[in-house]
């Protein structure tokens, strides 16, 4: 048997974890930060590319299966590609890359999702895009805020990331 000494055993009974876990505070924080992210990156689609973004969105509406799976799959991969990457010392920056790479245009993705769904809740006046964009940010942060709904909120992501990625891979 394996004895442990008596100096080790009392350095490990004076270790303090304190850990302050809150999960409400966590899907709170997820919250905004989903609300903030659809309406920032929204903002920017709609100054910088809005005919992008408006395609985009019709891409959605007009398959949003083929846009889901599609993004789903690509996701899966790159998750996949990011990991095998992280076994190789070289490939660490790269995976690193690819992640912020894939967050991003994960973030474009959703936004346009979310876009195309408020656009048929909200009518959208000509080139105002206002209600649209903060109907966009509450759909999202409110979905994540119920966590069940966060499901929901990945999916819509997905299909979205599809729709953005389609006619670029």
């Amino acid at each position: 048997m394996l004895a442990v000494p008596a100096e080790f055993a009392d350095v490990l009974l004076q270790v303090d974890v304190d850990v302050d876990l809150n999960p409400v505070t966590d899907v709170v924080g997820s919250a905004v930060g989903s609300f903030l992210t659809t309406l920032v990156v929204g903002a920017i689609l709609v100054a910088v590319a809005p005919a992008f973004l408006e395609d985009r969105m019709a891409a959605v509406v007009d398959d949003p299966v083929g846009s889901f799976v599609y993004g789903f799959l690509v996701l899966i991969f790159a998750v996949l590609a990011i990991i095998v990457l992280f076994f190789t010392f070289i490939g660490i920056p790269l995976a690193l890359g690819l992640g912020l790479l894939v967050y991003l245009v994960w973030a474009v993705g959703a936004t346009v999702a979310f876009l195309a769904i408020a656009e048929r809740l909200v009518d959208r006046e000509g080139d105002d895009w206002l209600k649209p964009l903060v109907v966009a940010a509450a759909l999202n942060g409110g979905l994540v805020l119920t966590g069940v709904g966060g499901i929901l909120a990945f999916c819509i992501g997905a299909a979205g990331f599809g729709a953005v990625l389609e006619d670029r891979l």
